[in-house]
């Protein structure tokens, strides 16, 4: 590591402040949040209230369950978050037809409701790509292809393909042709799909457009973009069809191990995520050439990312394929030092945050160090542990109030059906916040998040949620549990003027204004 590369930091050199949220929880007309004019109405408001870090969750395309965490390519966008009103503004749609998705909730993304709505709207409008886009248009989408075609895109828009033609079925249940991508199956389906194959590149095309005004702008308004990334890839996935050779699982896809992590704060029975293990020693054999990409790709988007359960490539939690939950595992080694070397020698510095929670090591904290990539620390773990002391939270980390894992902080302190805690453990976290922040069961929310923003932590975050004062109704994850989760939007008109005002002010009390 030369000294040059050893310096840069990820994080802004002055103390800032940030928030968390995800885009599907924006305000709108169209059923979820999308990348568009309500996305740059957001950095307008960012910057209004002194906040120059928008946190995001991962943007990838979800399938079932809706999470963000589980998406069904590492490289694509989803498709849900096209701006619907850019398309009518392009001549690709038109208001009428937009007017489908008027009648969906403002408050939830009803997922059952928008899906079929928008992925008829996202068809008919890449079905007018050719006749309808300006020449410039089209001279970009040429572009894109032929950067992105060969490394992900035209598998994925095949995987997508096939996905349907299966009955949305995961990719191992397939015909067994198309399974072992046998070589004349799938140039049989790419002449017969060859229109839908193209209109799922323009889909692609259109994310990627609008995300790039997305970013630009958020620049010239001196507001930096934080992303997400999964360690793990989703089995049903486009990578893992296409890249089958990077993962443990067998030529039918059939995995004998899956990932997931032991008991801890949030589940008695560990998390048993089912995602493919890695084989490390084939991406070792080709110089870790996925992750390079799949970090290039992530900086193509943002500005720096977090990467989820980076005790991973350190240690990794190996559960047999047929348990019931994640208590019976052993950990296996990670790459280590390795994959970082790889992706600093590729790329010249690594825009990473490590989500270092739960059971971590010194052997994890050695690693996060080497590499100088920033860990996290979150107040709701914290301020409740005997003999917190907030001059401890280290600079180079970033500080929150709770994640979107968590319950919000309202509903954290007065605790909801969906906590497992006991009463008792409530009652003392109530006394031992309160005790720490000098605040009131009242302004707990401006409390924990004037604690944050009064560590040395160079970047304190806190949900909007929170900033916005809301309770357990507005959590956005419940780790173990579906059906419910990733659903929550704002409502524009509760980001009122004096909260914003509010808002500003405390980042101001804290040293935190101005862009860093």
């Amino acid at each position: 590591m030369s000294d040059e590369q050893h310096r840069k930091e990820t994080l802004p050199s002055k103390p800032q402040a940030g928030v968390c949220l995800h885009i599907t929880s924006l305000p709108g007309l169209y059923g979820i949040g999308e990348i568009g004019d309500a996305a740059c109405a957001f950095v307008d408001a960012m910057a209004d209230m002194e906040l120059r870090v928008w946190q995001i969750l991962p943007t990838g395309p979800t399938a079932y369950g809706d999470s963000p965490y589980q998406p069904l390519s590492t490289f694509a966008g989803n498709e849900l978050l096209v701006d619907t009103a850019s398309l009518i503004r392009a001549g690709l749609l038109t208001s009428n037809e937009a007017d489908a998705l008027l009648s969906l909730p403002a408050h939830t993304v009803d997922y059952g409701a928008l899906i079929p709505r928008k992925k008829a709207l996202l068809e008919r409008a890449a079905g007018r790509f050719e006749a309808q886009a300006t020449a410039e248009l089209k001279a970009d989408f040429d572009r894109f292809v032929e950067r992105h075609d060969r490394a992900w895109l035209h598998d994925y828009a095949l995987f997508r393909v096939l996905k349907s033609r299966h009955g949305e079925r995961a990719w191992p249940e397939w015909d067994p042709a198309f399974v072992h991508r046998e070589e004349r199956a799938l140039r049989g389906v790419e002449a017969k799909a060859a229109r839908q194959i193209e209109n799922i590149k323009v889909v692609q095309f259109l994310f990627h457009r609008q995300w790039q005004r997305l970013r630009e702008y958020a620049s010239e308004r001196r507001v930096l973009l934080f992303g997400d990334m999964p360690i793990c890839i989703a089995l049903d996935s486009a990578d893992a069809w296409a890249d089958r050779e990077m993962l443990c699982i067998d030529a039918d896809g059939r995995p004998e191990r899956v990932a997931g992590v032991p008991p801890d704060y949030f589940s008695q029975d560990g998390q048993l995520w089912g995602n493919p293990l890695y084989d490390w020693r084939a991406h070792a054999a080709n110089g870790y050439r996925w992750w390079i990409e799949r970090l290039r790709r992530a900086a193509d988007l943002t500005d720096f990312v977090r990467i989820d359960h980076f005790r991973g490539f350190e240690a990794y939690w190996s559960v047999p394929f047929e348990a019931a939950t994640a208590r019976i595992g052993e950990w296996q080694p990670g790459p280590g030092d390795a994959v970082f070397d790889a992706m600093r020698e590729a790329l010249g510095h690594l825009p990473i945050i490590a989500e270092d929670l739960g059971v971590i090591t010194p052997e994890v904290d050695a690693l996060r160090d080497r590499h100088r990539i920033p860990g996290m620390k979150v107040l709701q773990f914290e301020v409740s542990y005997e003999g917190f002391d907030v001059d401890k939270v280290e600079e180079n980390c970033v500080c929150y109030t709770g994640t979107h894992d968590n319950d919000t902080t309202v509903g954290w302190f007065r605790g909801s059906p969906d906590d497992n805690r006991r009463p008792d453990e409530i009652a003392r976290t109530r006394e031992a916040v309160i005790e720490v922040t000098g605040g009131s069961a009242e302004t707990i929310h401006d409390d924990l998040t004037r604690l944050a923003f009064s560590t040395r932590a160079r970047l304190a975050i806190a949900p909007l949620q929170d900033f916005l004062g809301l309770g357990s109704e507005a959590r956005l994850n419940t780790p173990g549990t579906s059906g419910k989760n990733w659903r929550w939007r704002m409502e524009s008109e509760q980001l009122t003027p004096s909260r914003r005002a509010a808002i500003a002010e405390m980042v101001a009390d804290a040293g935190r204004s101005g862009p860093g």
